[in-house]
């Protein structure tokens, strides 16, 4: 009972690592999911912002056309609003094929491929505002993720204050440059700041994944008497396995009451190993009819004695029968001359006229 309430000082099994895998339990850090889709983003717009602006300029200039700006017929908004999506589909889906794309991938390297259809089964408990309070200021993990957050967002104003610090003057100027120009600094704002903030939660991600995994490697160590408890379980019921040695002892035992009888000689250790070999017109070499070790060995040295079967004291070829051939299996083809010298002998103490292997 000590060791079951001991620590837990034991690294996880294979079958506990797909256990957790298998209810979701993997170490994978969501920050980095989100700096991947900035940084996408960025990649994309910067590859294909071209012709996200001159979409959206097609856009604009045909709501404010006088034609569109003429009409008022309601049952035209449809068409107009299938026109305008037909102008700016084809510039923004090269945008966000790229986002999903990087999101994908980000996931794939942190976890790989897991389908878990209990993740998407609805839990209420998980709606309680008390739960999701003791998981904020609880104790344990989840006071140390509120203060890694606030942590993270002092650390993202301030790079994002960097970004807009060097231009402070340009943006009280603002006001004295034209619409493009204003346009143009905005774009350039934006795309520094979430520029430096996407390569900046991408560094913190990769810190909070590697401390997800330490987490969960630490929550998944086991005690002695859990991996204990689980090697029984991986091994299964005592009782089942006993049957089965039962059954199986069964099976050999009449084996060697059918075969051993039958056999011209029997080769052993001489108590270790016994193997009961046997030659019939129609085969290239003797078979082995039944083989065992220790009590099965015992058992078919008394067969053959009850049956008159002769039995030779071969140590080596003894082993190594019993080692390489099946039984039912004829012997190797290094073995033929040791083994034919073996049935000559017999036959010619037992006066039986019969070709060697």
């Amino acid at each position: 009972m000590a060791d079951e309430l001991g620590d837990k000082t034991e690294a996880p099994t294979p079958r506990r690592r797909q256990e957790a895998r298998e209810q979701g339990n993997i170490a994978r850090s969501t920050d980095l999911t989100a700096a991947a889709v900035i940084l996408g983003m960025l990649f994309m717009l910067q590859v294909k912002g071209g012709d996200l602006v001159n979409a959206l300029r097609a856009v604009t200039e045909h709501v404010i056309s006088r034609e569109v700006l003429s009409d008022h017929d309601p049952r035209n908004i449809s068409s107009l609003v299938v026109s305008l999506i037909g102008i700016i589909g084809p510039a923004m889906i090269p945008l966000l094929l790229g986002v999903a794309l990087a999101a994908v991938l980000i996931n794939l390297a942190q976890v790989g491929l897991v389908f878990n259809p209990k993740r998407l089964q609805p839990n209420l408990g998980a709606l309680k505002p008390t739960k999701g309070l003791k998981r904020l200021f609880g104790k344990g993990k989840g006071s140390m993720q509120l203060v890694m957050n606030i942590a993270k967002l002092i650390v993202v104003s301030t790079v994002a204050y960097s970004a807009v610090h060097g231009r402070l003057e340009q943006i009280v100027l603002v006001a004295q440059l034209s619409v493009l120009q204003i346009f143009a600094l905005a774009s350039e704002i934006i795309f520094s700041i979430f520029l430096r903030l996407g390569v900046l939660l991408f560094v913190l991600a990769i810190l909070d994944y590697f401390w997800q995994r330490y987490r969960t490697e630490h929550e998944l160590k086991m005690t002695k008497q859990q991996v204990k408890d689980e090697m029984k379980k991986m091994e299964g019921d005592p009782l089942i396995k006993q049957r089965r040695r039962q059954i199986a002892m069964q099976r050999a035992m009449q084996r060697i009451k059918t075969a051993v009888p039958t056999a011209d000689v029997i080769v052993t250790n001489p108590t270790e190993y016994a193997v009961a070999l046997k030659y019939e017109d129609g085969f290239h070499a003797p078979r082995v009819v039944a083989k065992g070790r220790g009590y099965i060995a015992q058992k078919i040295r008394e067969t053959a004695i009850e049956a008159g079967v002769p039995i030779l004291e071969r140590p080596p070829l003894a082993r190594a029968l019993w080692r390489l051939v099946e039984v039912g299996q004829e012997i190797p083809e290094q073995y033929y001359a040791a083994v034919a010298e073996i049935l000559a002998y017999v036959y010619e103490l037992s006066g039986k006229v019969k070709r060697a292997a």
